[in-house]
């Protein structure tokens, strides 16, 4: 059975490997989307961020912090985090789809890049970061 499906979702775990939770592509008014499901709480993200997420990081050619923040919090410069947020991205703009809680891109996306083996993460309990592979 083909995983990243809504009946066998990817199972993943946060950068600091403290909470779990699933990932699956679903097509909603025709877009590509990831569903992330954490406990009760459902997140959508565009789906290409996987893809533009991946070209960044080539470019970006060194490890870059997370930097994960809600939506209603400030995401720090140079991060994931704020690239996923920024203007200046493919997008030009948010890659969260969900409003109020668009936020935590480098919380959940990042892990789905390393399971795809697209991406290197640290695992320590805070400040983690990644690179492109």
């Amino acid at each position: 059975m083909q995983t990243g499906t809504a009946e066998n979702p990817w199972k993943l775990k946060t950068p600091p490997l403290s909470s779990e939770f699933t990932m699956h592509k679903d097509t909603r008014d025709g877009k590509e989307i990831l569903v992330c499901t954490v406990g009760k709480t459902v997140l959508f993200y565009d789906y290409r961020c996987i893809h533009d997420l991946h070209e960044m990081l080539k470019q970006h050619g060194d490890w870059m912090e997370l930097g994960s923040a809600d939506e209603q919090k400030p995401a720090k410069e140079g991060t994931v985090e704020a690239w996923g947020r920024s203007e200046s991205n493919p997008v030009a703009g948010w890659y969260g789809l969900k409003k109020g809680l668009r936020g935590r891109f480098g919380m959940y996306v990042p892990p789905l890049m390393e399971a795809l083996g697209l991406a290197e993460l640290t695992h320590e309990a805070k400040g983690n970061k990644m690179k492109a592979i």
